[in-house]
Formats: structure tokens, C-alpha cells, sequence
């Protein structure tokens, strides 16, 4: 901490108020302003989740692409969505500022949902209207001009989705102070109150957006997101005054974890020293180092201390030369390197889950679309409004995790998150793959009742098979509750981990992942569909537009099997994982006893 000023006003290291000056404690940031930052998500997720299960029924029924096309589209979408994330992260961290990109991919995703509602609106901007599950019927797709526009439109949200997942999380993050022990135990429910701000806007979405999406026109359907997201910058805004802002960096840090490898691939001939302490690193001392991070050594990935081998001393002159970055690194920039590098098998380990999360988007809506949707006699419950089933058991069990169990398991192990991020993210590995293999039961169950009705050609939405749609709700609790261990477990882990120069691109880990889950998505639907043309009727488990006819079930115990296999892949890596020194999973009862001695 930075000495108090004179009026007794304690100062926050490393952040500033909107006019450059250092953030004060009391004024700036904590909790009561990070609740602006949580609405705006609520409302941004109010927008684009009903997009995530819905977007299939769009492309399938208005712009006439098949299925397995439509699932596609869909999940290249969401890919996109996520990965772009890691160019705005890099932009905010080193040049515009997280805030401002927050605000900036607002205004992009703004825009992208006012052209959707445009093109949706006007008939000359799409296909003729056609029932594309009649097989008489010859519907044409969209092409052209106004295919241009879907595209251009969809991946200009996706850009704008993509710019507020990279920033406002670690923008959120920045309110509290991991120096000190109650804004850190602050901070860890943050991360849940970021879960439960996207149940509380999907929602909304799942619900009030599909149902308009469905019964009252697309156009409409896309309006109100537009009409959300530009609430949602409202409310962003208005916190300016009494936000931490982050210090921009103004350098880039993966490109000093660029230059470690370089450094290390460049000096792998030369022996390490016997001693650590023989590795470069700056002076502490010097007033230039004064605002510069420090990590000490530590005995891992011990190749890349090659990067910081000092071949000559430095420093003997009166005025040493600046050494090669590309050649010489300091320890702390190796450290760095060491920490991505330790993260990148959790990372790998967590992209099956984003796989079969793409089904619960895709081919479970077009289950659905299939099945009986009555509430009551004189209302149907749209499919793509069945995640609301999990997503309303999270908003009452987030703040039970939060305020219960967190509190009781940290007086067992003596966490500040109760249970280790690593455990928590194992835990909703482990329910993926079941809810997998339950939806291999449910489509199994799904297909007898067609086949037994002889309704194995019936048309989707107009001749519902005699089974209630709620069978498919068991894969979406599953799935539920898998989101609430693993997603928000590693993007506590990905911040608390990762250096403070790079904590808009740690957090890029989760949506890097997720993009990769939403891209293997389509690459596994299209090997399936090849692997299996030649041994099924339907020309491949997943092919053609009659979901009765495919073999989705076995499609979901392929998954259900890789999903088992990833999860002892992630045991095997958790175990060898060792945390960075102070990361947020430290025990805290040190700390406790230090504050007392310091009230003594």
C-alpha cells in the first residue's frame, strides 16, 4: 500500500480515478460500485443468450439452412465471439484501457444487433417464406447481398460480446484490492455475482426475448436486445466517477512472454547456474524499479530460466548497456512465462465441456422443436426458453455457494474461496459428461416415442411427438450446475493467477477455450457425419433435416465417453499444477494472525 494522505484517505497502488489521480479506497471502487459493473453484464446477457439458442431456429427456419448447417453457423458464431476476445483484452491492457473497451464493444455489438433487427423486418432483406421441414417444398437459402448483411450483422455482435467478456470481468476485478484480505474475499464473490448477473439476464433473455423472438417477430426479437444494450451502456457509464481505473501498460506482456522462448530457445546450449540467484534480474533498489513487478524463482519449466542465463555481468560500468530483450529476460518476465505456460493444460483440459455445451445449444433446441411444449392448455413454452430450468435453480444456489458453503468450507481448509479453483472446475467436468450421457438417454427415450407413434417423418413444431419437452430438462440441470463450478472457477483462477500486467488476457483463457469448444463443435459434427455417411440410412448420424431419422443419441455418448477421458487427463494435470506464490487460494489464516499482532 501507498503511504495515507493527510486526511487519513488510503490510496489504491496501481489504479487511478477517471482524471489520472490515484484511486482512494473509501471513494473509488469496492463493492457497491462493481454492482454497476454486474448490472451492465446482466443487461449485455440479456441481449445475446437468447442469440446463443435461438440463433439455430433462425437459421434453420428463416434462413433456410439445414440442421447440421444451422448448428454450425451457430457454434462459428459463438467461436468467434469468444476468441476475439483475446485482441481486445491485449488492446486494453496495453493501449484504449478496459474501460473504454468496454464501452467501445458496446456501441460494435449496438450496432450489429440494430442491423439484425433491420434485415429481419424488412422481407426484401431475406429468403421467401417456406417450411423448410417439408420435403415437397424447395426452399431457397440466403445468399448474395443479404447474406453479406446476416454475416456482417452477426459477427459485428460478436466482435462487441467479444470486447465486454475480455474487459469488463477484470474491470470488475480491478474495484478490489488483492493486497488486502477483505476486498480479496470481496473480489472471489464478484466472480459469483458475475455468474449470477448472467443467470438473472439469460433470464430475462430465455424467456421474455425468446418469447418474442418466437410469437412476435424477429424483428422485434432483435429490437429489444438493441433496446438492452444500450441500457446497459447507460449504466456502465454512470460509474465512471467512482470507478479503479487501471493503469494502462503501454507495452505489451505477451510479447515479453514471446521473448522468454525466444530468449530460452536462443540460449539452450548454455548450462544453467547451480544457483538461482545468478539469473538476471533488475536492480530492486533503483528508483526505476520502483513500480515494476517481482516474482521470486521458482523451481518449474526450468528451461525457460534459460531465457535470464547472464553470459556477461551486468551493471559494471558506469553506464551498462540495456540488454537484449529478445536475448536476456529478467527472472520476473521468466516467471511470467512459467505461469501461462502452467495454465495451458487446465486450459486444454476445459475445451470438451464448451463441445457439449454446444449441443445444448444446437441440436437439443431442434430436439425440442420436435416434442410436446404445453405449460397448460393455452400456452407452449418456446424450446429455446429450456435452459431457463437450470438457469433459475443457479440464481437461488449462487448465493447459497456464496454466502454458505464458501464460509463453512473455508473454516475446514482454510481457503478464501473455500474449495481450490481447481477443485471446483473438476467438479463441473465430472457433471459434464453425465449431463452428456443423460442426453443420450433422453434422445434414446425421444426416438422410441416417434417410432412407436409412427411419427418418425413428422413435422417439427406442427405434429408435436406425445412426449412433454421438460424430458429435456435434466440435461440442462446437469449442465447448470456444471456452469456454476466450472466457468466461474476458472476465471477466478485464470485473474488470480496470472501477473497483474496480463489480467485482461488471463481471463481470455475461459473464452479462448470456450471459442476453441464452439470450433472443435463444428469440426466433430462434420467428421461424424463422414465418418458415418456410409453406415446409416440418414447418410450420417447427424445429417439431413429430420432429427427423428439421425442418431444424435450416439452423437451424445461419443461425447459422453471424451468427456470421461478429458476429465482423467485433468486429474493428472491438476495434481502436477502448483500454484503462484499469494494467489488467492492461499491459506488465509496467516493473514488473520498478522492483523492481529499488527492490533496488538
Amino acid at each position: 500500500m501507498i503511504p495515507m494522505q493527510e486526511k487519513g484517505e488510503e490510496l489504491v497502488e496501481g489504479k487511478v480515478d477517471w482524471k489520472g489521480r490515484t484511486a482512494i479506497k473509501n471513494k473509488h471502487g469496492g463493492q457497491r460500485f462493481s454492482s454497476l459493473i454486474l448490472a451492465s453484464f446482466a443487461l449485455e446477457n440479456m441481449a445475446t443468450v437468447a442469440l446463443a439458442v435461438n440463433l439455430v431456429t433462425y437459421f434453420n427456419g428463416v434462413m433456410h439452412f439445414s440442421i447440421a448447417d444451422a448448428a454450425n453457423e451457430l457454434t462459428n458464431y459463438m467461436g468467434t465471439a469468444y476468441i476475439l476476445s483475446i485482441v481486445v483484452a491485449f488492446l486494453a491492457d496495453a493501449y484504449i484501457g478496459r474501460f473504454y473497451a468496454v464501452l467501445v464493444s458496446a456501441f460494435i455489438e449496438l450496432v450489429g444487433l440494430g442491423l439484425l433487427a433491420v434485415q429481419a423486418h424488412y422481407p426484401k432483406l431475406k429468403p421467401p417464406t417456406c417450411v423448410i421441414f417439408d420435403p415437397t417444398a424447395d426452399c431457397q437459402q440466403v445468399h448474395g447481398g443479404n447474406a453479406a448483411l446476416l454475416f456482417v450483422a452477426l459477427y459485428l455482435v460478436a466482435a462487441g460480446t467479444a470486447g465486454i467478456k475480455a474487459a469488463l470481468p477484470t474491470h470488475g476485478a480491478d474495484q478490489f484490492d488483492e493486497k488486502d484480505p477483505q476486498e480479496a474475499m470481496q473480489m472471489s464473490s464478484f466472480f459469483n455475482g458475475l455468474l449470477l448477473a448472467l443467470c438473472v439476464g439469460g433470464a430475462v433473455s430465455l424467456t421474455l426475448v425468446v418469447w418474442i423472438q418466437d410469437n412476435k417477430g424477429w424483428d422485434k426479437g432483435f429490437g429489444v436486445p438493441t433496446l438492452a444494450i444500450f441500457l446497459a451502456m447507460i449504466v456502465f457509464a454512470v460509474g465512471l466517477p467512482r470507478y479503479r481505473i487501471h493503469v494502462i501498460q503501454g507495452t505489451s506482456a505477451i510479447t515479453e512472454i514471446i521473448q522468454v522462448l525466444v530468449a530460452s530457445f536462443r540460449n539452450r546450449k548454455l548450462p544453467l547456474p547451480d544457483d538461482p540467484a545468478e539469473l538476471y534480474e533488475i536492480d530492486k533498489d533503483k528508483e526505476a524499479a520502483t513500480e515494476a513487478e517481482f516474482l521470486p524463482h521458482r523451481d518449474i519449466y526450468r528451461f525457460l530460466d534459460k531465457a535470464a542465463i547472464q553470459t556477461t555481468l551486468l551493471g559494471n560500468s558506469d553506464k551498462p548497456e540495456t540488454p537484449n530483450p529478445w536475448k536476456l529476460c529478467r527472472v520476473t518476465q521468466v516467471e511470467n512465462a512459467k505461469i501461462i505456460a502452467g495454465m495451458v493444460p487446465i486450459f486444454c483440459c476445459t475445451i470438451i465441456m464448451t463441445l457439449c455445451l454446444a449441443q445444448l445449444q444446437t441440436f437439443s433446441i431442434e430436439q425440442g422443436l420436435t416434442m410436446d411444449t404445453r405449460v397448460a392448455n393455452s400456452f407452449n413454452i418456446p424450446p429455446a426458453s429450456l435452459p431457463i430450468l437450470p438457469v433459475i435453480f443457479m440464481i437461488i444456489l449462487i448465493p447459497v455457494y456464496d454466502r454458505i458453503f464458501v464460509p463453512y468450507a473455508r473454516g475446514i481448509t482454510g481457503l478464501r474461496t473455500g474449495i481450490t479453483h481447481l477443485q471446483r472446475i473438476g467438479v463441473g467436468l465430472v457433471l459434464s459428461a453425465i449431463s452428456m450421457a443423460t442426453s443420450a438417454v433422453m434422445e434414446a427415450l425421444r426416438k422410441r416415442v416417434a417410432r412407436d407413434n409412427n411419427m418418425l417423418d413428422a413435422i417439427p413444431v406442427l405434429q408435436p411427438l406425445p412426449i412433454s419437452v421438460f424430458w429435456l430438462s435434466f440435461q440442462y440441470f446437469i449442465f447448470g450446475i456444471a456452469d456454476l463450478f466450472t466457468y466461474v472457477g476458472l476465471l477466478e483462477f485464470f485473474y488470480s493467477e496470472a501477473p497483474k500486467a496480463i489480467k485482461s488476457i488471463s481471463t481470455c483463457f475461459l473464452w479462448s477455450s470456450m471459442a476453441l469448444g464452439y470450433y472443435f463443435s463444428t469440426v466433430v459434427v462434420n467428421i461424424v457425419n463422414r465418418a458415418t455417411k456410409g453406415i446409416t440410412r440418414s447418410g450420417g448420424w447427424l445429417a439431413g433435416n429430420n432429427i427423428n431419422r439421425n442418431h444424435l443419441n450416439l452423437f451424445y455418448w461419443l461425447l459422453s465417453i471424451l468427456s470421461v477421458i478429458n476429465f482423467f487427463v485433468y486429474l493428472f494435470v491438476a495434481k502436477r499444477y502448483k500454484y503462484r506464490p499469494q494467489a488467492l487460494v492461499a491459506p488465509i489464516a496467516n493473514e488473520e494472525n498478522k492483523n492481529n499482532k499488527a492490533s496488538v
